[in-house]
This record gives C-alpha cells, sequence and structure tokens, in this order.
C-alpha cells in the first residue's frame, strides 16, 4: 500500500514539474512575441494602425463638459453616433446642437448616474430609440477636496456613486449586448490618484483606485471566457486643467489640457491601447512607489515633489460655491462634477 502511494505522490510530482516548466516555457515564447509586437507598434505610426469606429454608437458620460465633451466631438467627427449622458441641462443641449451642426450624429440624455433605477431606465431608452452601445465611455467623475475628518458623509457617498458605483450599474446594462455579438469597447477613465493616495483626496482616490479594480477584474472575466472582441482600455491621468482641482498649482508638473487629454483616449481607443498613463513618463516613475523604501517614497513626495503641500491648495466644493462671481461659481461646480 505505502509502495502505491508513494509511487502516485512521485507521479503527481512530476505532472506538476512538467506543467509548470511548460508553463514557464510558454511564457517565455509570448514574451518574445509580444516584446516584438509592441516594439513594432511602437515604430508604427497611430493613423496605420487606428481601427474605424465609423456607424458605432458611442455613449460617453459626463460628456456635456470637461474632456468628456471634447471626446464626445473627436468621436462624432470619426463618424461614430455619439450619446451623451449629463446632469447639465443646457450642456447637453449645446453639445449635442455643436456635434449636429458639424454634420455628426448625437443625442444627449439627462440622467443622475448616482441612481441605479434610472441608469437602467436610460439605458433601456437608448437601446430603444438609438440601438446597442458598443463603445462606452465612462468618464463622469466628482472630488469634494477635503481631509478624511472634514468629509462630510453624504460627500463621500456621493463620490462612491460617481466615481465607481455607477460603472457598474452602466457598463451592465450594455456589456450584454456586447458579449451577445462578442464585439464592442469599454473606456474607464481612472486616475494617477487610482494608483497612489493624495491629499485631500481620501474619497476620490479610493473611488478611481475601486475603478482600477473594477476594470482590470472585468478585463480577466471577458479575457478568460473568450470575448476577444470586446476592447477594454484604462486611461490614468495626471491632474486636468479643467477646474475640477481648482487651485492647485503642482511644482514640477504643469496640469494636463483637456485638449491633450481627450486626443489620447481617443488615440489609444482607436489602437485598442490597454492602458493610457498620462504623462507618459509616469509609466516610469510609478513603479518606485513599489521599489523604494517607503519612508523614502514619503520623503520624495514630501520634500522633493511637495505633492502634499500642492494638493492643501485644492478649493472644495463649498468654498467655490461662495465665489462673488455667479457665471464663474456654476462653471466651476460644473467642472468639479465632471472631468
Amino acid at each position: 500500500m505505502n509502495i502505491y502511494l508513494t509511487t502516485d505522490c512521485r507521479m503527481t510530482s512530476f505532472r506538476e514539474g512538467a506543467q509548470t516548466i511548460y508553463g514557464l516555457l510558454l511564457f517565455v515564447g509570448m514574451a518574445i512575441v509580444y516584446f516584438t509586437e509592441t516594439v513594432l507598434l511602437t515604430l508604427t505610426p497611430r493613423r496605420y494602425r487606428a481601427k474605424s469606429i465609423k456607424g458605432e454608437i458611442a455613449l460617453v458620460t459626463g460628456g456635456a463638459s470637461g474632456i468628456g465633451r471634447l471626446i464626445a466631438i473627436k468621436l462624432a467627427k470619426l463618424g461614430a453616433h455619439v450619446i451623451i449622458w449629463d446632469i447639465n441641462k443646457s450642456g447637453l443641449a449645446e453639445i449635442a446642437e455643436e456635434i449636429k451642426r458639424a454634420g455628426g450624429k448625437c443625442c444627449s440624455y439627462y440622467c443622475d448616474i448616482t441612481n441605479k433605477e434610472e441608469v437602467y431606465r436610460t439605458a433601456k431608452a437608448v437601446q430603444i430609440e438609438v440601438g446597442n452601445v458598443s463603445l462606452l465611455v465612462n468618464n463622469a467623475g466628482y472630488v469634494y477636496g477635503k481631509t478624511f475628518m472634514e468629509l462630510p458623509d453624504h460627500e463621500i457617498e456621493r463620490t462612491f456613486k460617481v466615481n465607481v458605483l455607477s460603472h457598474y450599474w452602466i457598463t451592465k446594462s450594455f456589456l450584454k449586448d456586447m458579449m451577445k455579438n462578442n464585439n464592442g469597447h469599454i473606456v474607464t477613465i481612472a486616475s494617477v490618484a487610482g494608483l497612489m493616495g493624495i491629499y485631500n483626496c481620501t474619497d476620490y482616490s479610493a473611488t478611481k483606485s475601486a475603478a482600477i479594480g473594477c476594470h482590470e477584474s472585468l478585463f480577466t472575466e471577458l479575457k478568460i471566457h473568450g470575448y476577444d472582441g470586446i476592447h477594454m482600455t484604462l486611461v490614468c491621468p495626471y491632474l486636468i486643467n479643467t477646474g475640477m482641482f481648482h487651485g492647485v498649482k503642482p511644482r514640477f508638473m504643469p496640469m494636463l489640457e483637456p485638449e491633450y487629454v481627450a486626443e489620447e483616449v481617443v488615440a489609444g481607443l482607436l489602437t485598442n491601447e490597454m492602458l493610457i498613463i498620462l504623462p507618459k513618463i509616469l509609466r516610469f516613475l510609478l513603479p518606485f512607489k513599489c521599489l523604494l523604501p517607503a519612508k523614502m517614497c514619503w520623503a520624495l513626495m514630501y520634500h522633493i515633489l511637495k505633492g502634499p503641500q500642492t494638493m492643501m491648495t485644492l478649493k472644495c466644493r463649498n468654498s467655490m460655491e461662495t465665489t462673488n462671481d455667479i457665471s464663474e461659481t456654476n462653471e466651476a461646480i460644473d467642472a468639479l462634477k465632471l472631468h
């Protein structure tokens, strides 16, 4: 009996060892192929790699202002039938009219994405009135701008509803048809703040980190179940000059301009890029968070980059609402609500 058990154990160990060696050799081979592919694609201009989205139905949340507005305009120019969701009624009317004047197709819907039932109801209306969405850009975002103990509970809940929970309701509304056709593209506008926590943003950083985790987990599920026709693009930009981080003046790296970010998002979408970090130099700097000792990272952040000190000047929503210039106030609030 003991001889048989020993033989079985040896055979099991042998099979496990063989599988490990096979997996390692397969990985090395795939690594060579993928590395070569990456080099070739990098050397090939984007315009030769871009796919056509003409006739595609594209939904952009928070598309009435900020980078959402710019992304919507660019998608319409490329021939997509653009659908915009927002809570800014006047902005919705303006962007829809602008796109139509330019010869594009656009439908706008008022939708409070913090309300799950309203999301599902509006999504159903889109499917009936326009068709199945095959290109989804989860762009809408919100930040309050206070330290942990100063954050009102209802603002924390609102930030989570806008920045991450809405992604579940919106994506679930349209993913079923994408899976049925094994075709589609989902873009998640997250943030560098989701890759590392920043001062005055315990709510914002947490939600963006959650959005990144949701995006990457969904990517894994789709790949495992063979939905290779559904592409996913994760976008993690640095601070964007839309008014969302009003009052902040970074020390070394200026805020990104909305036009640049929108252009990079659309270009990445057209070439099926999986991860976009802006500016691109951050791709090489962020790994130091894990490689360097924690105390050294803090010293670098506090004494050299002065990140926490910079974010201390962020003006929260309440302080911005007290400004005397009413038009400036409305614009600032819209910018806070949307990227």
